[in-house]
């Protein structure tokens, strides 16, 4: 039986002009997660990322803290939503920033809506694909790793797709499948075990790496 292990990236940057690129915290997440799984002797078979910046950016944290040197494989269906597009296609007047507090829970709680639309087949936010195209990006992950590979693996994407596999194959609802997804903390692990035949839900949403109170202040969300 083959482990996978799917890390959503290290903090990014929310309110930001450009949210795809790390904050230095985020960093500083990702290579204290490689060098956790260095620890626990945990090594990888293959590596599948997203192909936006915080997924190769956090891989590259992860490399750097565990020494490690896999060539990862780009993979565009484990890339995140647009939440800009589906805030704009149910609140077109522009927003502030979120980096206040009301601001910030605003943000979410359209984006919470966006997201029930969305994975219902309501809403079609500019330049997005169907929700069914997004879900079968992830599954299609999921089975190249089933298929493939027989040991440990590494997926590093964003909350969006991971929420999506979790509830894939769980069988969840969009709405729970929505409030998975935005409980998915920074550098967390999801694990799955796997065969050739299915994936069964290991654990969800940990930060062993960050347990040690003088982690503390790393543990973020956004």
């Amino acid at each position: 039986m083959g482990h996978l292990y799917l890390v959503r990236h290290g903090q990014a940057s929310l309110g930001a002009a450009d949210y795809d690129q790390l904050s230095p915290l985020g960093q500083q997440q990702s290579v204290r997660l490689g060098a956790y799984f260095a620890s626990k002797g945990i090594q990888f078979e293959a590596v599948l990322t997203g192909t936006l910046r915080r997924h190769t950016q956090t891989y590259a944290g992860i490399c750097l803290g565990s020494d490690a040197h896999l060539v990862a494989l780009p993979w565009p269906g484990l890339d995140e939503y647009d939440s800009a597009a589906l805030i704009a296609a149910i609140h077109p007047a522009p927003l502030p920033p979120p980096t206040e507090p009301e601001a910030y829970r605003q943000h979410f709680r359209l984006l919470r809506d966006g997201l029930t639309q969305w994975m219902n087949g309501v809403l079609s936010p500019h330049g997005m694909a169907r929700y069914e195209d997004f879900r079968h990006g992830v599954v299609a992950a999921l089975d190249h790793v089933r298929r493939q590979y027989r040991g440990n693996v590494l997926i590093v994407s964003s909350g969006g797709p991971i929420a999506t596999a979790v509830g894939h194959v769980l069988g969840t609802t969009p709405e729970t499948t929505i409030a998975l997804n935005l409980q998915i903390r920074n550098s967390a692990i999801t694990e799955f075990a796997f065969t050739p035949k299915k994936c069964l839900l290991h654990n969800f949403n940990t930060l062993p790496h960050l347990e040690h109170a003088d982690y503390a202040s790393w543990v973020t969300a956004a």
